[in-house]
C-alpha cells in the first residue's frame, strides 16, 4: 500500500520511532518533553496517512483531522475504548481511510460487533462505500454476519447497491451460501432475480457454487429457474457442471 498523501509526497517517509527518539534525546529535557509530544502527534498523522486521502496541508491544519485519524486507527486496530474516546472528543462518524473504508466498514470487516455499535449509534451513514464502491450491507452478507445485516437494513441500507464488480449483497450472500442472510434481505424486498454481469443471478451463483440450503430457499421463495445467463447456461446446467448432484433435483 502507498504511503504517499493526496499530493504524492509523505513527510514521514522512513521516519520511525527510534530515529525522532535518538533526534529528541540530545536536546534539553524542556526541548526533548517538547519534541516528543510533537513526535507523538506526526506519528498520529503518520498512521492516519497509512490510509488516509486526506492531504498534508489539511492534516497540519486542521484539529478535527487528529481525532478522525486516531479515530481510524482504533477501528482499525479492533480498540473499542480508543474508538469511544475519539467520538467524544469529537471524531466524524463518516470519516475514512484511503480505500475510503469508515470505522463502521472496519468494524464489519474485523467482526468487531461493540465498535460497530458504537458507529451506528453515532451516526454513521450506512450506505457510504468504499472506494470499490462496497458498501457496509454488501461487506455483511458477504461475511455472513447476520445480525449486522438486520441491523443495517434497519437503518436504512439500500439493498441493491452494487460494488465495482456489479455484485450486490444478495448475490454475495448466495455465492457464499449464507442461507439466513439470504432469506432477511428477500424478506426486506431485496430482488430474487437481479442478475450482475454475464447475467448470472443469485441463484445461478450459488448453484454453480454448490450451496444447496441457499438454493433450496431461492427456489422455495419464488426465484426463477429458467433464467439463462449469456452463455445461455441455467442454474441447472451450472450445478450440472460443477457436480453438485444434490442440488440437481432441487432445480428440475
Amino acid at each position: 500500500m502507498r504511503s504517499e498523501n493526496a499530493l504524492g509526497f509523505n513527510p514521514l517517509k522512513g521516519k520511525t520511532l527510534k530515529t525522532f527518539t535518538a533526534y529528541a534525546a540530545g536536546q534539553p529535557t524542556v526541548q526533548r518533553l517538547s519534541n516528543m509530544k510533537n513526535f507523538i502527534k506526526l506519528f498520529t498523522i503518520f498512521l492516519a496517512l497509512q490510509a488516509s486521502p486526506t492531504t498534508w496541508a489539511q492534516a497540519t491544519n486542521d484539529n478535527t483531522f487528529m481525532v478522525n485519524a486516531q479515530l481510524l486507527v482504533a477501528a482499525r486496530q479492533g480498540d473499542v475504548e480508543g474508538v469511544k474516546k475519539s467520538l467524544a472528543q469529537g471524531a466524524l462518524p463518516n470519516s475514512r481511510n484511503r480505500q475510503g473504508k469508515t470505522a463502521l466498514m472496519m468494524a464489519i470487516e474485523k467482526n468487531q460487533t461493540a465498535i460497530f455499535q458504537l458507529m451506528l449509534d453515532a451516526g454513521t451513514d450506512v450506505n457510504l462505500a468504499s472506494l470499490e464502491k462496497v458498501t457496509p450491507l454488501i461487506a455483511a452478507s458477504y461475511g455472513g454476519q447476520i445480525d449486522m445485516v438486520k441491523k443495517l437494513i434497519a437503518k436504512g441500507a439500500k439493498l441493491e447497491e452494487e460494488d465495482r464488480l456489479h455484485k450486490s449483497a444478495l448475490v454475495y450472500a448466495a455465492g457464499m451460501g449464507h442461507h439466513e442472510v439470504i432469506d432477511v434481505l428477500l424478506q426486506a424486498g431485496a430482488l430474487i432475480d437481479a442478475a450482475y454481469i454475464d447475467g448470472l443471478t443469485p441463484l445461478m451463483w450459488a448453484a454453480g457454487q454448490g450451496h444447496t440450503e441457499s438454493v433450496r430457499l431461492l427456489v422455495n421463495k419464488g426465484a426463477n429457474k429458467g433464467l439463462k445467463d449469456d452463455r445461455g447456461l441455467t442454474a441447472l446446467d451450472m450445478a450440472q457442471e460443477a457436480g453438485h448432484a444434490a442440488i440437481v433435483p432441487l432445480l428440475r
